[in-house]
């Protein structure tokens, strides 16, 4: 009996906590410390402030991160090893460990991605959430899409190093050079002063091999990550919508059943009184 009870208390506990935890007013509290934090640390980078109010601005950090740390307990406290099989509930345990990191210079790094706290704002705001799931949901073919384009890089890149290497060693001389210059090419910065003009006046014909790889590269390869992205996007979104739909059939199903059942018990009423009355 006495374990009965402790059982009903600790549910119990645990609903008020999961009420607190998933309450509007609480996540809007987290936001905002989220955002009132990335100020913070933006501020902390400037000598002027942190002149004028550097030991306040630490304080508030160092409260604002222990805030963080309650919230965390508190929703593994409430969904316990479910928490640890969600990715966001994940990545704001990773976020929030690496800013608890020590200080010392062997933890510089650790210090400096402190910032990443800022990024907490992504699993609080459901549509960051739904486009960074659209990126990761369109990795696959980004992957596919990036070979293809290495592919690319690498044909064009043994071709140029092998036409002009000769004469434009620093741009051309090697592989990795002339995919670095193919590389400046494909993003239009300085590409045609800067280096094709320049190729040109030794190979006149040089523009047969540039123009045909701007067009493959910058205006077809890339633009199929768009469109990869998009195409992600929209199945997330086409997912989601017949998950609602399935969820209101779901309902409508059930409440169908159940008014079928009341019309049932109903008519079996309205026969038991027929036969009272006849009789």
């Amino acid at each position: 009996m006495a374990e009965t009870t402790e059982l009903i208390t600790e549910s119990s506990f645990r609903s008020r906590l999961r009420g607190v935890v998933e309450c509007a007013l609480f996540r809007h509290t987290i936001l905002g410390l989220i955002v009132i934090n990335a100020v913070i640390l933006g501020l902390q980078t400037s000598p002027r402030a942190m002149a004028a109010i550097g030991p306040e601005l630490i304080l508030i950090d160092h409260v604002i991160l222990w805030i963080f740390v309650v919230e965390i307990i508190l929703r593994i406290i409430v969904y316990r090893l479910s928490f640890f099989r969600d990715p966001w509930g994940l990545f704001d345990l990773f976020v929030v460990a690496i800013a608890l990191a020590p200080a010392s210079e062997e933890f510089s790094v650790l210090r400096a991605l402190r910032v990443l706290r800022v990024l907490r704002i992504i699993s609080g705001v459901p549509r960051l959430r739904r486009v960074v799931g659209a990126l990761l949901h369109a990795v696959p073919g980004i992957g596919a899409i990036g070979l293809l384009l290495g592919l690319v890089f690498y044909v064009f890149a043994v071709i140029a190093t092998k036409l002009f290497g000769g004469e434009f060693p620093q741009w051309f001389g090697t592989i990795g050079e002339s995919m670095y210059s193919l590389f400046q090419i494909m993003t239009l910065e300085s590409w045609s002063m800067g280096i094709v003009r320049p190729v040109m006046e030794q190979f006149p014909q040089a523009w047969a091999f540039f123009v045909p790889f701007i067009i493959v590269s910058s205006f077809t390869v890339l633009n199929l990550f768009i469109a990869i992205i998009v195409d992600s996007m929209q199945t997330m979104h086409a997912e989601r919508e017949d998950r609602t739909v399935e969820k209101i059939e779901t309902v409508i199903d059930s409440d169908t059943r159940l008014v079928s059942r009341e019309i049932s018990a109903l008519r079996e009423e309205i026969a038991e009184l027929k036969n009272k009355l006849d009789r």
